[in-house]
């Protein structure tokens, strides 16, 4: 089965920064993924990740700036941080203290709707692009 989406929310979370890889090996990945998506005719929506500062500031920061940066190149649309709410809330949180349970999910949910209604209407609006 192939899909093809024409909106993706691209979200990696945090695991490039709490395995200390380059942020801009990180950045240049997510570059790449949406420069492919966005040549295939997908409206982007960049979910944003923040992390732990176990490794330090000075990377926390960078890894943390790739997500507005790749945003703002692409002209893609930024959740600015994906968990916004969710993160660091252990009623929001499974057991391992990491992953969002049910009501960490609605609450996600309710986050990216207005950025998925932007995507829905640039989508729209490409639609009516004449020649397209």
């Amino acid at each position: 089965m192939t899909l093809e989406p024409d909106i993706v929310i691209l979200a990696t979370g945090a695991n490039d920064g709490l395995r200390g890889v380059d942020p801009d090996l990180t950045r240049r990945n997510l570059e790449a993924m949406a420069a492919r998506l966005q040549s295939e005719g997908r409206v982007v929506v960049l979910a944003g990740m923040k992390m732990v500062r176990n490794l330090g500031l000075p990377f926390t920061q960078a890894f943390e700036a790739n997500y507005p940066a790749v945003a703002e190149a692409h002209g893609l649309i930024l959740i600015p941080f994906l968990l916004e709410g969710v993160a660091g809330r252990p009623a929001l949180n499974l057991p391992d203290g990491i992953h969002p349970n049910q009501e960490g999910h609605r609450r996600i949910a309710e986050l990216i709707h207005p950025y998925v209604r932007e995507a829905l209407r640039r989508h729209a609006e490409a639609l009516a692009q004449p020649g397209d």
